[in-house]
């Protein structure tokens, strides 16, 4: 029997693991070893919204941040919107996180997380969390920010990337979420030909950060582009 749409991204997720190289001074989270309730509250969203074998379009971000897929292992989702607009509940963590506050605010316009999630795909080229040390301490880092590590990851993502889209997304456009990410994802593109078209739009928290006044803006061209 054909696996549903909820199915494959569980099992996606529960063999997550990235086994390459990294430069020094990075390290790669994997949130659903780290936590056990991550993995119940990802099935749980997977199962609550994506239990069909609908086509989605397909949005691409850069790679989790430690406090939202880091933590609820749902892009772009922390621990305050998986309670409060998705109705799942995390008891072992809590998190804010600036990008889901956007992406949440434009989810309601689009028509609410129900028919968002009917439509759309989210997910990253490299799904798991990246931390470089600085200081001491562990901060979150992108993909792109070292080359070394980009050159180190770029297999992976293209794996990822190619395990994505063999869930039923639509190829013929994706939708990217940052320019420079963009300018990354072209690159794997070319080598790998994944997608047709590439469609990029601001990422949310450049958007909260530094277009809070223009946040209406950005949110309906989100959604012009998505609903077209």
């Amino acid at each position: 029997m054909n696996k549903t749409f909820a199915e494959q991204v569980v099992d996606f997720n529960r063999n997550l693991k990235y086994d390459g190289n990294l430069p020094d001074d990075f390290q790669v989270l994997n949130p659903y070893l780290d936590n056990p309730e991550t993995m119940e509250v990802m099935q749980q969203f997977y199962q609550k919204f994506y239990n069909d074998s609908n086509k989605r379009k397909f949005i691409v971000g850069i790679n989790p941040s430690r406090h939202g897929a880091g933590v609820t292992g749902v892009p772009f989702t922390d621990t305050k919107r998986l309670e409060s607009v998705c109705g799942i509940t995390m008891k072992s963590a809590y998190t804010h996180e600036v990008s889901s506050v956007f992406m949440y605010d434009m989810i309601a316009e689009y028509g609410g997380a129900e028919e968002f999630y009917r439509d759309i795909y989210i997910n990253s080229p490299f799904p798991l969390a990246i931390v470089r040390k600085s200081k001491g301490s562990w901060i979150n880092a992108n993909y792109y920010d070292d080359k070394e590590l980009f050159n180190d990851v770029k297999d992976f993502m293209i794996d990822s990337l190619k395990k994505h889209l063999s869930l039923h997304l639509d190829t013929s456009e994706v939708f990217i979420l940052g320019k420079k990410n963009a300018d990354f994802i072209s690159k794997l593109n070319q080598e790998a030909n994944l997608f047709d078209k590439m469609t990029v739009l601001e990422h949310p928290r450049y958007i909260q950060q530094y277009k809070s006044k223009e946040k209406e803006l950005y949110i309906n061209k989100y959604i012009l582009e998505l609903k077209k």
